[in-house]
């Protein structure tokens, strides 16, 4: 796309963005990477990363609306499992948290709570 493409997407790691890393990286050690300038997203094309956005009602790219649905899904359910393993290091009930976060913001995603 030659800068003519006015959609916000998702990057396709949604679930796990590099910004959240970096941030993380950043308040721990005090390092701050530089993130990239164009990033994959759900649909597939590379855009700049300035055009992404991992909050629903921002995504205005229906391929990635669909991608970041399912991907929240999915991980979910991985969170869900997780919590239920024995020996996690998360509970039950932690797990149930996070995994009613994704869930909601999949229903976002999906235009459910836009």
């Amino acid at each position: 796309m030659g800068g003519e493409d006015p959609h916000i997407h998702v990057e396709v790691k949604v679930v796990r963005r590099d910004a959240d890393v970096r941030d993380l990286m950043a308040s721990t050690f005090g390092l701050a990477g530089d993130l990239p300038s164009q990033v994959a997203t759900g649909c597939g094309l590379r855009v700049p990363y300035a055009m992404t956005s991992p909050r629903p009602g921002a995504v205005t790219c229906l391929a990635c609306r669909e991608h970041a649905r399912v991907e929240h899904l999915r991980f979910a359910d991985e969170v869900e499992r997780l919590g239920s393993t024995p020996g996690s290091t998360i509970t039950a009930g932690q797990a149930k948290l996070a995994a009613d976060r994704h869930r909601e913001l999949a229903a976002g995603f999906s235009g459910a709570e836009s």
